[in-house]
């Protein structure tokens, strides 16, 4: 991008996480790969074709700005972070509030960001690494892709009738909101687009607004609204110099969850929606991801491995009760800043997935003059 008359250029499609080089070349990430490419400074151009320098890169897509995979040292020296294969081979699991569990897809794929009709009948997923949506459908047992475009897409949100979904579109270097049938039919609506990354996280019951997270270089990850009537202009909500995250409308759209680490750690907060007349903290020693029972009568939210749950008592402004432990388990937190389970309506059963394989940490393996193996490979 040109800083002084911001133009844009796609150098390629299908990547994230670029770093310029000091032999003249660009890497980045496509999947799980370290490609390399030839790149003219000067110009702002590819002048060659993409190699394939080194597999198994551990990586979350689409790529964020807070999460690093690999990093080239001046002097030539790669480190990366090593993904195990069948690391990323997740089981979706039924969760009771006690903690016990049952198969919802026995399919193990790197599944992610789940996200259940409001309907109950199905459940939105991202499929990492490959960067498209699926939807699963509960009763039947099936599985069927719905986005099809070039880029990574991420977070669905179901519409309030369970016909539509909005979700997170990344294509050829910009980011966008869009909107596209649940059956995958009919081309995607780009609701909002923008520079920045963002990715929708809840959906009004009224179908009026979509709240969203973008990220902006002066104050980090910002809370936003976008009124899906009349000019649609996104709306600031929360926009400081700390991170705002996972902003969730109530049943009654009168409330919205969200995460703020104003603190110094992330907290769950409530406020009045649209008016900010008053907050209250939900969380007391952490807490991220807050979802809200179907009657609004009950937010829960996740502190690490814990799974918490809050009443809620809205009749005579805002109550909220100490939070109450429902269950353990080392389920997977996501990267992206998304939540990484869901809630069924009436608040007993929560989606979950972990790993196949989740014994040992992620390795980072350094490459000593690996800049000597690009020039060589990449001419």
């Amino acid at each position: 991008m040109g800083l002084d008359t911001g133009e844009r250029h796609t150098l390629v499609e299908d990547g994230g996480y670029a770093q310029y080089l000091s032999t003249g070349h660009l890497a980045y990430l496509r999947a799980q790969t370290l490609m390399a490419v030839p790149f003219d400074l000067r110009a702002l151009r590819v002048t060659g074709s993409p190699v394939a320098m080194l597999d198994g890169i551990r990586a979350a897509w689409p790529a964020s700005e807070s999460f690093k995979p690999f990093a080239v040292s001046p002097s030539g020296s790669l480190a990366y972070l090593a993904g195990r294969v069948g690391r990323d081979e997740r089981e979706l699991l039924w969760v009771d509030r006690k903690g016990s569990t049952r198969p919802l897809l026995t399919d193990r794929r790197p599944y992610d960001d789940p996200s259940l009709s409001p309907d109950g009948s199905r459940l939105a997923v991202r499929i990492e690494g490959e960067g498209h949506l699926w939807v699963y459908d509960i009763a039947r047992g099936s599985l069927a892709r719905v986005t099809f475009e070039a880029g990574y897409d991420a977070a669905p949100v179901w519409s309030p009738d369970s016909r539509h979904l909005a979700f997170s579109a990344a294509r050829g270097g910009s980011f966008a909101l869009a909107r596209k049938s649940w059956d995958g039919t009919g081309s995607e609506e780009v609701l909002l687009s923008g520079a920045g990354g963002m990715y929708p996280t809840s959906w009004s019951r009224d179908g009026k607004y979509l709240a969203f997270i973008q990220w902006a270089p002066d104050t980090d990850w910002d809370v936003w609204v976008l009124p899906l009537e009349g000019d649609r202009k996104p709306i600031a909500l929360l926009r400081t110099p700390f991170r705002e995250l996972s902003p969730v409308f109530s049943p009654d759209s009168r409330w919205l969850a969200y995460v703020s680490n104003e603190t110094g750690r992330n907290e769950v907060y409530v406020r009045p929606f649209p008016d900010a007349a008053g907050r209250w903290k939900i969380s007391t020693e952490g807490g991220t991801q807050p979802r809200w029972a179907g009657n609004g009568r009950e937010l829960f939210y996740r502190n690490g491995n814990k799974m918490l749950a809050v009443s809620i008592d809205t009749r005579n402004g805002f109550v909220a009760s100490r939070p109450k432990l429902l269950f353990e388990g080392s389920y997977r937190m996501n990267v992206n800043w998304v939540a990484a389970y869901d809630v069924t309506a009436d608040g007993q059963r929560f989606v979950m997935h972990h790993s196949r394989q989740d014994t040992g940490g992620d390795q980072i393996h350094v490459v000593l003059n690996w800049s000597e193996e690009v020039k060589r490979r990449a001419k």
